[in-house]
């Protein structure tokens, strides 16, 4: 299902990183992720609940933009 609050998000595996880039234009990236989690997130049918219940809450993160 597409997200209200999410445009899109990329993961990079070799850093562990994941870069969400919301609707509003900012742009977070969250480090130390693991790959399961990414792909949970990619299977999750809300991805902004997912978001704020699984990635928010557990890594740490940077506003791009």
């Amino acid at each position: 299902m597409p997200s209200s609050a999410i445009s899109a998000f990329y993961y990079d595996q070799p850093s562990a990183k994941l870069r969400v880039i919301f609707t509003s234009g900012m742009i977070y990236d969250y480090t130390n992720v693991p790959p399961e989690a990414y792909e949970e997130m990619k299977k999750a049918f809300s991805k902004g609940r997912y978001l704020n219940d699984h990635i928010k809450t557990r890594y740490k993160f940077k506003k791009i933009k």
